[in-house]
């Protein structure tokens, strides 16, 4: 229906990635009225944005698609183990049209403002195109990693050559054969760029400001007889993985403590875990790992001792081996020739912690020891990591209170779906609950949205007007963030954007919850078996 000033629905959702995307069809499926608004000009959230060359999930096979529904197991066709960019985006794209989705997205349409009507217990939402519209429930699947930084050097806006941050790739790609390229940024996705183009281009310049420790990444092809096993391990995976602490499952055996092995088995664990080829040696080294600084260590010098066995020169290992910071204490990428890219005659690594750039002019980069000329200036330089793309819309709450000034002073969620003062409010893959970097995605996005859905209908079937967490359970979720997760190595190691930084620098909140996925499902599920006991339900 519609009144004066705007359409009115049951909900509206804002993104159509990965989560937006389920968000929408169990929302609709629920059988309320929504409205989705994408700023994109299709589906697929960071599959859409992040094209750039070389672009893959880090998420093995058959992990990284939905778990809502055993038909799209079924039909889904897979190709490698680690599927690339286009895969992923066809497959979104192929959920949306099965579902009937796209009617109910608006495309090209960034929401920009959102404020709430106490009166009427609703939010009234606009975008940059003009379109108001009234709803009850307003859902953020914005996605973590959604909003890009680059870095604002003297003189940058002079450069007279092609520049573009990786999650903002062109459709059309960019002419890179024969270019001198400078690259910016050294994680994952910096490290997927690297090794993908060192061979195209005439000369590669890296400017890395930390070194990482990337495994190597074991990539195959998928044939019939896994997408076979696939198909027949739906209902069993779906039940572990959501016990599971990262969003995927291995074996049921635990991993054994660092003390409960001795020096050779724990070598051979290490090789063993190393030669999968995954993320496992990450989340599965040691039961300890994350809180013991002894075995963080071993399992870092095992690492160390893989990377520099692949690069010719010391002087260049040294500077591409980390040594101030633990194997893990850091998101930990996967690589396929990383290393041996800085072997080749055409390519070269600025350390700029010893050689930071002091200006950009028309044709390159100035260091503190030279000048590079460069045609083409690719930023792989991350995210305003939880909060960005939440914080860019002007979100008004209780008495006219703002978002994105509120988390300018303190961020603070409560269980990373909801925010004390902002009624009938929900986010995916917001501050304090499992980040991105620490839980298979699908996995994570699946049980959010489901919470939020449930959460939802409770609103409904009682005819409340609204709910909000109080501000004592808000309070209270926050605490237990904070205990569970800073004392980990993550917690303790400064340097990542699992820690948000004040404008001056200063270290500010791990974003980042690192009680794994059981703890936090067992808080979210005790909330709505409680019928949301803590929380403010306004009739």
């Amino acid at each position: 229906m519609n009144d004066a000033t705007g359409q009115l629905v049951d909900a509206v959702v804002v993104g159509a990635g990965l989560g937006g995307i389920y968000q929408l069809h169990r929302l609709l499926k629920d059988g309320l009225t929504c409205r989705a608004f994408e700023t994109a000009d299709e589906v697929g959230g960071v599959w859409y944005w992040n094209r750039y060359p070389g672009a893959r999930v880090d998420s093995h096979f058959p992990f990284y698609q939905y778990w809502f529904a055993k038909e799209l197991w079924e039909e889904a066709e897979w190709s490698e183990r680690f599927p690339a960019q286009p895969e992923i985006e066809r497959y979104l794209n192929r959920v949306v049209e099965k579902y009937d989705l796209r009617r109910h997205i608006s495309f090209s349409n960034r929401v920009t403002s959102a404020d709430f009507e106490e009166d009427r217990g609703t939010w009234l939402v606009r975008t940059d195109k003009g379109e108001v519209v009234r709803s009850r429930f307003l859902i953020f699947n914005t996605g973590g990693l959604s909003e890009p930084t680059v870095p604002s050097f003297p003189g940058h806006q002079t450069f007279a050559g092609r520049s573009c941050h990786t999650s903002r790739w062109p459709k059309e790609g960019v002419e890179l054969g024969g270019e001198r390229v400078g690259v910016f940024g050294t994680g994952a996705t910096g490290i997927q760029v690297v090794q993908t183009i060192a061979s195209r281009v005439a000369r590669l310049t890296v400017f890395q400001r930390t070194p990482q420790y990337a495994i190597a990444i074991r990539n195959t092809g998928i044939f019939p007889e896994d997408l076979r096993s696939m198909r027949l391990s739906f209902d069993d995976l779906r039940e572990r993985v959501q016990r599971s602490r990262g969003g995927f499952v291995y074996d049921d055996v635990a991993p054994p403590k660092f003390d409960d092995l001795e020096s050779g088995q724990r070598d051979q664990r290490l090789e063993a875990l190393w030669n999968e080829g995954n993320l496992r040696l990450w989340g599965e080294s040691f039961a300890d790992a994350s809180v013991n600084a002894e075995a963080a260590a071993y399992v870092s010098d095992f690492v160390r001792k893989k990377i520099r066995s692949r690069i010719v020169d010391p002087r260049v290992a040294d500077k591409l081996i980390p040594t101030d910071y633990y194997f893990g204490s850091r998101r930990v990428p996967l690589e396929n020739g990383y290393y041996e890219t800085f072997n080749r005659e055409n390519a070269e690594l600025v350390d700029l912690r010893h050689e930071p750039v002091l200006s950009m002019d028309r044709t390159g980069i100035i260091t503190a020891a030279r000048r590079y000329d460069l045609d083409v200036i690719i930023y792989a330089t991350g995210f305003d990591a939880g909060v960005g793309a939440i914080s860019k819309i002007d979100i008004r709450g209780v008495g006219g209170a703002s978002l994105r000034s509120l988390w300018e002073e303190s961020v603070r969620t409560t269980v990373g779906m909801q925010v004390h003062g902002f009624p009938n409010l929900f986010m995916t893959m917001a501050p304090f609950a499992p980040a991105a970097a620490l839980c298979n995605v699908p996995v994570c996005v699946d049980q959010q949205c489901n919470w939020i859905a449930d959460t939802i209908g409770f609103v409904r079937r009682k005819g409340l007007k609204s709910i909000q967490p109080s501000a004592a359970t808000e309070a209270a979720w926050m605490e237990h963030h904070e205990s569970v997760s800073e004392p980990t190595l993550i917690g303790q190691n400064r340097n990542s954007w699992y820690r948000r930084k004040g404008p001056d620098g200063a270290d500010r909140e791990l974003l980042a919850y690192l009680g794994g996925i059981p703890a936090y499902r067992e808080a979210c599920d005790r909330m709505r078996s409680s019928d949301y006991q803590g929380f403010e339900l306004a009739s």
